[in-house]
């Protein structure tokens, strides 16, 4: 883009640079949400709660459930993402 490009686009830069960090925000989100480091790490949780005696093996079948698919999801999004399915 020449000079005059520059110019006669320079009233929306604002625009364009609100529309940047909506776009770093939102990547920021997926990273954090997409993450199994949580996922696993309540895992671990459970697995010690159950083996303490805080968690009967009913809700502990419930939750591990509700982990392990959250981990497929994870894996599902990062396979279709082109990252690696592991941490």
């Amino acid at each position: 883009m020449g000079l005059v490009g520059t110019i006669l686009t320079l009233p929306i830069a604002p625009v364009r640079g609100v529309g940047w960090v909506v776009d770093k925000v939102r990547q920021a989100a997926e990273d954090q949400y997409y993450d199994p480091g949580p996922v696993q790490e309540e895992l671990v949780n459970l697995e010690r709660a159950r083996t303490e005696g805080r968690v009967d093996e009913e809700e502990f079948a419930r939750r591990e459930e509700e982990l392990l698919h959250r981990l497929e999801e994870i894996s599902a999004y990062r396979l279709q993402q082109g990252a690696r399915p592991g941490p």
